[in-house]
């Protein structure tokens, strides 16, 4: 299913909260990426319905396999953009960060190719 960029934030933002936390609860989320309670909840509502996300009755938020099949997918390219424009293109870490998360949702399957190919060969020659 079709979801916005919003909806690969949250994912991914899940995964990582998931890992660093065990168990990941609306607030967390919202506390993470600095919105309402209300908005995070919203948006559950739309994980849920397309099957990316179970929440439990107390409130703790996990992951379907669909769900994390597309949060790991989000966050790989993310990872990856990140170190192509900080090691190959020099570009600072902040920016860096900042970029691959805005690039990561339009980017092209090709290009992430490309992108790791060239990383993979930048790094060898170091």
């Amino acid at each position: 299913m079709k979801i916005q960029e919003s909806g690969e934030n949250y994912l991914e933002t899940i995964l990582l909260l998931e890992r660093r936390n065990g168990v990941v609860r609306s607030i967390d989320i919202a506390n993470e990426l600095g919105f309402s309670k209300p908005s995070v909840s919203r948006a559950m509502g739309v994980l849920k319905k397309a099957g990316y996300v179970e929440q439990e009755a107390y409130g703790t938020i996990s992951l379907t396999e669909a769900g994390r099949e597309r949060a790991e997918a989000v966050y790989e390219r993310h990872t990856l953009i990140t170190a192509f424009l900080s090691e190959v293109l020099d570009v600072d870490d902040d920016i860096a960060e900042h970029d691959a998360c805005r690039i990561e949702h339009i980017v092209s399957a090709q290009t992430v190719e490309r992108m790791r190919s060239v990383l993979k060969a930048h790094r060898k020659e170091k």
